[in-house]
């Protein structure tokens, strides 16, 4: 960042869905750096002034800051930029780089737009269904279970010691229209572009449990003595259970596509091909990162205000269905039904 200050962010930030650290960005109040903007759980978006584990989380609606600020401009650098923010359905890093440029915010110097080490790390195994068959075509079977993690690649492809590894490589470049030694910057690119994708794919892996045990506890409430003929809670339980459906369904068929599209480029491989694939996810990323913050922020709270089947009164649950759980969900609803048209690419 370019602030004159050095900023701290954390890994957990760094990989979150639902909070900006406001730090990053080119802010004129100082007590705002410190700041994060968070979704809550109606989905809307707050400023945390702050946030601990003895006074909690202190939050401030965005409309409230030239109050507490005392900015008589209503036009305020600061303000201006939060509001355009708050709009946001994401805050994951791959849907803020897209978003910023949007925005106008220069994100040349904002070193915070990347995933932290230990989540890169972790996404090794998702990159695999699209690492395996570059290193196949280039390298054969024995180097590719040589290879941990996409900057293994990178190195491979920097230092090609066998004849026929070279004599593909410069295939290959040649079907790019590159030199050889474009290749590693190209492949740089494929990498960030397939790990945005495995990093959204592990994120649904980790809320779908949560998602199927939830819809299973809808199916058990409706079936209470209580509520068995409720029609109101039948109809916003239903109302509920197809809107998750919808976002599901609709990252599921997302990335079923990608994996299709990226399984086939390889066996035509071109500088134009690739580029479609790769408008193709990227026009995507602030679809599923929409569709993953909310879906991640409405299961948190179940899970942690009912972490097994038998925790909290049926009526207790339908509280929680009523205000947290119903309130700002059709956000899923309205992302899906602009979400951007998968093309096949030929």
């Amino acid at each position: 960042m370019s602030q004159g200050e050095e900023f701290f962010i954390s890994d957990e930030d760094r990989d979150s869905l639902y909070s900006l650290p406001l730090g990053m960005l080119p802010l004129e109040t100082k007590a705002l750096r410190t700041a994060r903007l968070i979704k809550n759980a109606r989905l809307e978006t707050m400023v945390e002034l702050f946030a601990d584990d003895e006074t909690g989380s202190g939050q401030l609606a965005i409309a409230d800051l030239p109050l507490e600020f005392k900015w008589e401009n209503p036009n305020h650098p600061d303000m201006v930029m939060i509001s355009k923010l708050g709009n946001l359905n994401s805050y994951d890093v791959y849907s803020l780089r897209l978003s910023l440029r949007e925005l106008g915010i220069d994100i040349s110097d904002i070193a915070a737009l990347t995933l932290s080490e230990s989540k890169t790390k972790e996404l090794a195994s998702y990159m695999t269904s699209f690492t395996r068959p570059l290193i196949l075509q280039i390298f054969g079977d024995d180097e590719a279970q040589n290879i941990k993690s996409f900057d293994d690649i990178i190195t491979l492809f920097r230092n090609p010691d066998k004849g026929d590894a070279l004599k593909r490589l410069k295939q290959m470049a040649d079907k790019l229209g590159i030199p050889v030694t474009g290749v590693p910057e190209f492949l740089e690119d494929y990498g960030d572009i397939f790990l945005a994708l495995s990093y959204y794919r592990q994120c649904l892996d980790e809320i779908e449990p949560i998602i199927t045990a939830f819809l299973d506890g809808l199916i058990e409430l409706r079936k209470t003595y209580q509520f068995k003929d409720d029609r109101g809670l039948l109809a916003m339980t239903k109302d509920i259970e197809s809107i998750l459906n919808e976002g599901m369904a609709g990252l599921t068929g997302r990335f079923e596509a990608f994996d299709k599209e990226s399984s086939n480029m390889w066996k035509e491989i071109s500088a134009d091909r690739f580029r479609k694939i790769e408008k193709l996810i990227h026009q995507s990323h602030e679809t599923n990162g929409g569709v993953l913050c909310a879906l991640k922020v409405k299961m948190t709270i179940w899970a942690n205000s009912f972490p097994n089947a038998n925790a909290g009164s049926p009526n207790r649950r339908v509280e929680l269905l009523q205000s947290d759980m119903k309130q700002g969900i059709e956000k899923i609803s309205d992302l899906e039904r602009n979400a951007p048209k998968l093309s096949a690419i030929n």
